[in-house]
This record gives C-alpha cells, structure tokens and sequence, in this order.
C-alpha cells in the first residue's frame, strides 16, 4: 500500500502550516499588546487607594503614574541598538522577563522609592515591548496581512487596559462592601491590600508571553542583514508559500545591491541621510502629536478625572471599564478597517472626532471650575509654627473655609465640596490632589517639608533649576492657593464620560490603530529599528512629561486647561494626517521606501 502523499495532499499541508504559525504570531503580538496595555492600564484602578494610603503628593503620585513612562524613554532609546545586536526574538523574551520581575517589586514595595523603581522596570519592559513586537511583526508578516497583524497588537493592548480596569471594578465593589461597616482602620487597610493586588492579578500574562516567545522563528529581515540568506528565506516560508517568499527575498537583495552600487562612495545607513529625513520627520511629529492627544493620561488619571467630574468611587470605577471597553470596540472597529479604508482615511476621521470630544470635555470643567473660591488666608491660618499642614477636608471643614472667606453663600455645598491647595517651600511648588468633602474615609491632606522638598540637588535641578535649595530648607510654607470648589452632580459627571467614551472611540478607531504601523511601515529597512527607537523615545518623553505633570497642572489650572491644551496639539496631529502623510495600503515595505527615493529624487530634480 502507497503511503506516500501526493502533491495535492503537500500542499495542503504547507498551506495549512503557514496559516497555523500566522495565528501563532498574531498570538504572540496580542500578548505582547495585553502586557503594553496592563503597564498603561493598572495604574487607573489603583490610583484611588493608592493615593488614599500611600502618604504620597500630587507630584510624587504623579511621578509614580509616569514613571512607567520615564521606564519606556531610556528603554526605547536603546531598544533598536538591542533589536540590531540581539536580534528581535530574544529581545522579545527579556521585555517578557522584565514584566514579569516588575510586579513583585512593585507589588511588595513600600515608600515612594520601591514603587518608583517597580514601576520605572515595568516602564522598561513595556518600551521595548512597544519597539519590538511592531517591528518583528513588520518584517515577519505579508503586506496583505500587516495592516491587521499590526493592529492585533493595538487590539490585545486595548483589552489589557479593559483587563485592568475589571480588575479595578472588582475591588472597588469591595472596598465599598468594607466602608458600608464604617470602621475607618478596616478600610485604610483594605484599600492598602487592593491596590497591591491589583498588580499581582497582572503576572500571568507576562509569564505567558515569554513561553510563547522562544516558540517564533527569528525575523527574515533582520537574518538577512546579518548575512543568512538562506535562514531568511526559511523564515520567511513559515509564514508565506514558496513564491510570496522568493519575491520578497529578491525585493531586499535589489534593495541591498542598490544599496552597494551607489558611485565610488560609501553607503552610510544614517538617519541624517536625505533619503531617510522625510520618513524619518513624519514618524516623529505622527509619535508626538499620537500622545500629546493625552491618550495615556486620560486613561491613567481616568477614574480621578470621573470622580472629579461628579461621579461617586463606584460609577467612576464603572465609567473607566465602559471607558476601556469602548476602547476595545472601536479598537476592533479599526482593525477590520486598516487594509480597506486605509491609514490615512483612519488618521483624519479620528483626530477630527478627539478634536471635538477633547474641546466638549473641556467646556464641560469649565462651566464648574469658574465657579471655584479661593480660600488661602483661610488655609495659611490654619500653618502650625512648624510650617506644616494637617488638614481633614470634611463639611465642617468646607463651611469654614468658605466662611473664613466671605463666600458661605457662593453655592458651594459643603457637604459636596472638592479642595486643591498649591503651596510652596521658598522657590519649590507643589500641588496637593482634589480631595472630595463627601468622601469620610479621605485621608487628611498632609503638607510637610520632608515631603514636599527635593532630598538631594539633582532632584532639585529637575524640580525647578532656579530654585535655591538650601535657602527653601528653612523658608516658610506659603499656601498660594486653596481652591474650594463645587463637586458637580452625577448628571454631570456622566456627560464628561460620555465625552471621555467619544474621544477613545475616535482615537482607537485612528491613531490607535494607525501609529503602530505608521512607525513601522514608514521607517525604511536599513534604519528601521534605530528610527522608531528614537521616535518613540519622543513619544515617550511627550507622555511622561504629561503623564508627570498632569495632577499638579489641574490642581493650579483646572481640567479644562488640560484638555483644550490635548485638542490643540490634536489639531496639528490632523493637518499632519490630512497634509503629510502618504498611503501605505497594501504596499510591501521595500515599496514604501522607494516612494519615499522617488519623491526626494523629484525634488532634486526639479
């Protein structure tokens, strides 16, 4: 009896092969999506007892929400460079491994200093996640499955932000089952165990994603340029049939003999080369106005911005997982769309609709915000000899103050009243975070010199260059401002989620999708990896920056301040789109930058 298979039956099976290891790698590009998503996301859930037991400031808080971000920066600055000498697949396994490591850290931590440093790891491991994954995946998929493969890893990404704030919803149902009790000290302690398990919940996911990632072959791209021809070529038939895989392996030996044959001088593979500026400009401002929307700050401060907005813990825990749902949705939404309609198509409809949701939002703090009273006598009056402050912000707190300042009648209800107060230290301002006159388990706030200052000169230099550290050591404490002002009702607070749910559809649905491919699609090959480490590197320092400074500038300036300033560098986000941006549908990526020679050889011309 024959057993051997017939040709038919052969070419079923490497058919049947290569959409099996397809599936595998959009496997392993979701998980790689969910872990980026979790370090964006678990911040949100557990900032609110964080904040409640930790003892941390506004800017301390703040930094501990960034520095996942400041981890992303100097990660992302060296990822290429580690992508190049390493190759992409065990730079895959060690973001995994730096995940996994972070939790327990933070998780176990217990100051601002140990939680700084888990997060800033975590922040680590997602920049070189958020470089890699796109990167291995452009060059491992086909031009006809890229733009979808791609948006898989924004896909997964959404899911772990809706993952994280599941894990938030649950325990803030159990936070309020143990404030129903009334026993203060339970509570404190309760919040202290929420948010600490909140990240625990976390490191299955990264385990996970290191297991997967030593089952993928290594990058064709990247084994060409190293000299291995013929592994590039078996890599890339694990993921395309015989003829597909030829062509393109024939597309990157055109490219590197062209490459070689340029008259008598060396071929320097530069960023600074006028071939690679114009992919090279577009990718960055694409990078930089992406994040400047406030992306990762709306959802990182995303359940304190609902609180603010008049929602109580429970619906703002509840509007942040409708948040991130939405999020996911239109996320989905985008990935059938990305190969038919294209990325220009996505980029112009999504910023368009994060313009009026940001402005919407923004009008919406306003109408409330202007209607706040400054009550900083009030506040300086109550500064102990010691230059410190210990104040329990509840009604009768709140009618004092507003009594103290002449403005008892102002409509403010003491018994739904929100304060922020900015103080200073000699040179050095702080801000303390919103604190709610209806919340009787809030912590007082605590304004102390140990707390507020800088401990040594490089934090001072960071903090404000011109400041005289020394001389802020024994100056008194100044209450420069004291905001009372009225918590909304919940009508009010839902219409600011429903604007918050606009601007996410409409940025999944865009840039959401869209920046990852961009970043990848528009690099070309030879400066690919060191083009989007730098790219995100801007990114990254656009989003920390915000990231870091967003609870101490709301505090001075209000929220409304904060969002007009995302809808404008929204605004230029979308003439970039509308103006600049070419179409990469359907293209493979040795097309695209022969566009990009095309059009500098025209100019040059002409």
């Amino acid at each position: 009896m024959n057993s051997a298979k017939s040709p038919r039956q052969v070419a079923t099976a490497a058919t049947a092969a290569v959409r099996g290891y397809n599936a595998f790698l959009l496997l392993v590009a979701g998980l790689g999506g969910l872990l980026y998503g979790i370090d964006v996301g678990i911040i949100g859930g557990a900032v609110p007892y964080l904040q409640a037991t930790s003892g941390l400031n506004a800017s301390q808080l703040s930094f501990v929400v960034a520095a996942v971000l400041l981890g992303s920066v100097f990660s992302t600055l060296f990822a290429g460079l580690l992508a190049d000498w390493m190759g992409r697949k065990p730079l895959m396994i060690l973001s995994g491994c730096a995940f996994a490591v972070s939790i327990p850290v933070i998780a176990l931590s217990h100051g601002y200093g140990p939680l700084f440093s888990g997060r800033l790891l975590q922040g680590a491991s997602g920049g070189l996640i958020g470089v890699v994954v796109p990167l291995y995946l452009a060059e491992c998929l086909a031009a006809s499955s890229r733009g979808k493969g791609t948006a898989i890893f924004q896909w997964m990404l959404t899911l772990g932000i809706v993952a994280a704030a599941l894990m938030g919803m649950y325990f803030s149902y159990r936070v309020d089952a143990v404030a129903k009790l009334g026993d203060t000290a339970a509570l404190f302690r309760f919040r202290d165990h929420a948010w600490r398990s909140i990240f625990w919940v976390s490191l299955p996911p990264g385990v996970v994603f290191v297991l997967s990632s030593l089952l993928v072959a290594e990058s064709p791209r990247w084994l060409f340029r190293r000299g291995e021809a013929n592994r590039a070529y078996e890599s890339l038939r694990r993921s395309r049939g015989p003829e597909q895989a030829a062509l393109e392996l024939e597309e990157m030996e055109e490219i590197a003999r062209a490459a070689r044959l340029k008259a008598g001088q060396r071929v320097l593979d530069s960023l600074l080369r006028r071939k690679y500026v114009i992919p090279f400009v577009l990718a960055c401002v694409i990078l930089f106005c992406n994040t400047a929307t406030g992306v990762n700050s709306i959802i990182g401060y995303n359940t304190g911005i609902l609180l603010q907005s008049g929602l109580s813990d429970l619906g703002a825990h509840w509007g942040y997982v409708v948040f991130t749902v939405v999020n996911f949705l239109a996320t989905t939404i985008g990935i059938m769309l990305v190969d038919r309609k294209g990325r220009k198509f996505l980029l112009i409809i999504g910023t368009s609709g994060v313009i009026v949701a940001l402005a919407g939002v923004a009008l919406l703090f306003r109408v409330t915000e202007k209607r706040s009273v400054d009550c900083r006598e009030a506040v300086q009056a109550l500064v102990s000899p010691s230059q410190e402050l210990s104040l329990h912000f509840d009604p009768a707190m709140a009618r004092r103050l507003l009594a103290a300042d002449g403005d008892a009648s102002s409509g403010i209800d003491n018994s739904r009243a929100s304060l922020a107060i900015i103080y200073s230290y000699g040179g050095f301002t702080a801000a303390t975070s919103y604190v709610r006159s209806d919340d009787a388990a809030a912590a007082p706030i605590e304004i102390t010199r140990a707390g507020s200052m800088p401990a040594n000169r490089i934090e001072a230099l960071f903090q404000d260059p011109f400041a005289d550290l020394q001389a802020a050591r024994t100056a008194p404490l100044v209450i420069e401002k004291a905001l009372v002002g009225r918590v909304p009702d919940a009508t009010h607070g839902w219409l600011v989620a429903l604007g918050l749910y606009v601007f996410m559809a409409f940025y999944a649905l865009g840039p959401g999708v869209v920046v990852w491919l961009a970043l990848s699609e528009l690099m070309p090959t030879r400066i690919r990896s060191n083009g989007m480490s730098i790219a995100l590197v801007i990114n990254q320092l656009v989003s920390t920056t915000l990231a870091a400074i967003f609870l101490p500038f709301v505090s001075k300036h209000g929220y409304s301040s904060m969002f007009f300033l995302f809808a404008g560098f929204t605004v230029v986000y979308f003439v970039v789109a509308a103006f600049f941006l070419p179409e990469t549908k359907g293209k493979t990526l040795e097309e695209i930058e022969q566009h990009f020679e095309i059009q500098q050889a025209s100019k040059s011309a002409s």
